[in-house]
């Protein structure tokens, strides 16, 4: 793929690797990063060869959310009358946390750098976060006098809890990195030349799982976190009658029983 892309696919194995790739703006979440990234997962849930992904930024940040030239000048997204704006956000930015949502693979924030504003809810909403020892994180929208219109408000009290949430979000202030793993925003931090290393060993060891039953296991843990416990284990028992009937559930259970390697045919 085009390094000139907004956001490069890059697949190793069952792991893909996002970069956004506008680091003139540090990857200000751009119309063509939005389009790219919908791609992008529509092409991996289509994808069953692939197990975990990875988002991260190219250059010397994760995101810096949204541009504040164009806020300023109040066009892109900033710009047109109250009813433009909403159905810009709604065919926009807002196509990325439904994308990430319904991303069937699980997927790694490898933070590096500043995720703000808009930046920092692609990481909320990614189910595993590790961040650079650099890294750091700030809820901004109110520093330029926002809201967040991207899914934070949603994603960001399931990171850390609903009193960090608010205030992260009623200061806008900066949490480093080691802040970050204190509060649970990432669980794990590491020297910022290790920070893709680490990411990709850790979603080797996800992507090694049977597909199948990693994609619906990613689902259960999501969907039980909107339900009722009733609803929840009916999910349950539905998934697992359909995991006991792929080929890799009874190689798994072959594999422990003679101590050996399993080898997954994501069938």
């Amino acid at each position: 793929m085009s390094h000139s892309h907004p956001v490069l696919y890059e697949q190793d194995g069952g792991v893909v690797v996002l970069t956004l790739n506008e680091p003139t703006t540090r990857n200000a979440i751009s119309p063509a990063i939005v389009e790219a990234l919908v791609e992008c997962t529509d092409r991996i849930n289509a994808d069953l060869s692939v197990g975990c992904v990875i988002v991260t930024g190219a250059g010397k940040g994760f995101s810096s959310g949204g541009n504040v030239k164009h806020m300023k000048g109040r066009s892109g997204l900033f710009g047109g009358s109250p009813v433009e704006i909403r159905r810009s956000y709604q065919q926009g930015i807002q196509r990325i946390p439904l994308a990430m949502y319904a991303l069937e693979a699980p997927s790694i924030a490898a933070v590096n750098g500043a995720a703000v504003g808009a930046g920092c809810d692609l990481a909320a909403m990614c189910d595993i976060r590790i961040a650079g020892r650099g890294a750091s994180f700030a809820e901004s929208f109110l520093r330029v006098g926002l809201v967040s219109g991207d899914g934070g408000a949603w994603f960001l009290p399931r990171a850390v809890g609903m009193s960090k949430a608010c205030e992260m979000t009623f200061t806008g202030d900066f949490v480093e990195a080691e802040e970050a793993l204190r509060i649970g925003l990432v669980s794990k931090v590491v020297d910022d030349d290790r920070l893709m290393e680490e990411a990709a060993a850790l979603a080797r060891r996800i992507a090694a799982q049977p597909v199948h039953s990693l994609r619906l296991t990613k689902r259960l843990l999501r969907d039980s976190q909107q339900t009722s416990l009733a609803a929840a284990l009916e999910m349950a028992s539905s998934m697992q009658a359909l995991t006991q009937h792929t080929e890799d559930q009874h190689e798994a259970v072959l594999a422990f029983s003679e101590k050996r390697k399993p080898k997954f045919k994501g069938r």
